[in-house]
Formats: C-alpha cells, structure tokens, sequence
C-alpha cells in the first residue's frame, strides 16, 4: 500500500478515536449511545473499504484498477456510505442532532462525486464496469 493510501487508511479511525475520547458525555443517553454505535460502525467499515482498495485508493477520480471484491462485490462506493453513517454517528454522539442538517449539502456532493467517478471508471473498464455496476447498490 502506497504512502497516501496507508495515511488515508490509518490517520481517520486513529483521529475519530481520539475525538471519542475528547468529547465523550458526561452524562450518557441513547442519543450518545447511538451516535457511538454508529460512529464505530461507519468509521470499521470506512477503514476496511479504504484498506480493500489498497492502492487504487485516490483523492480524485482515477481509473488503476476495478475493485469487485468485499465490500465493493456489494457496494460501489463504500467510502461514502460508511463514511455517511460515521459522520451521523458523531454528530449524534456529540449530541448535536440539528448538526444533521450538514446532510442536505454533503449527500448531494458524495453523488456528484461518485458520479465523475463512474465516468472515469466506464472509460476505462467498459462492459466490465457496467455488468459490476448492475450488480451493486450506490
């Protein structure tokens, strides 16, 4: 794994776990409880993603190879599914469900994202890329 993969694979969780720590309620509800439930859920999930694409792992759209196994045999786009979940999570955890509302920009983003994304990997991988794509969600 290259070293801007292994950084975006390791510095998340090492950080998330951290803020945990940090922000962690003085009083603990279900709200709290949940947040943290889907925080460790979003951000496990998150890192095996970014692990599973190993060095095809990049900030911009590129094409070095078509990930179909794990998580990606099932999903497109893990990252931001996971990485969704892990966001809400937190912000329930540190108790700021009005925070949620952060979800009306960042989906419509991740979409636009995953999109270019499709583009670039249709390119590249043609029939391949369009029968995976029929067989996975998002």
């Amino acid at each position: 794994m290259n070293r801007q993969a292994r950084f975006f694979t390791v510095v998340p969780p090492v950080a998330i776990a951290y803020l945990l720590w940090v922000f962690r309620p003085a009083a603990w509800d279900v709200m709290h409880i949940a947040g943290l439930v889907f925080t460790i859920f979003g951000i496990g999930l998150l890192t095996l993603a970014r692990y599973q694409l190993g060095n095809s792992f990049s900030v911009t759209p590129q094409a070095r190879v078509l990930v179909t196994t794990g998580l990606y045999s099932r999903i497109r786009n893990p990252v931001y599914v996971f990485g969704a979940i892990g966001i809400a999570g937190f912000i329930l955890y540190l108790g700021r469900p009005r925070v949620l509302l952060i979800f009306l920009i960042l989906i419509p983003m991740q979409i636009y994202r995953a999109h270019q994304e499709a583009l670039v990997l249709e390119a590249k991988f043609g029939d391949h890329y369009r029968a995976w794509r029929r067989q996975t969600w998002f």
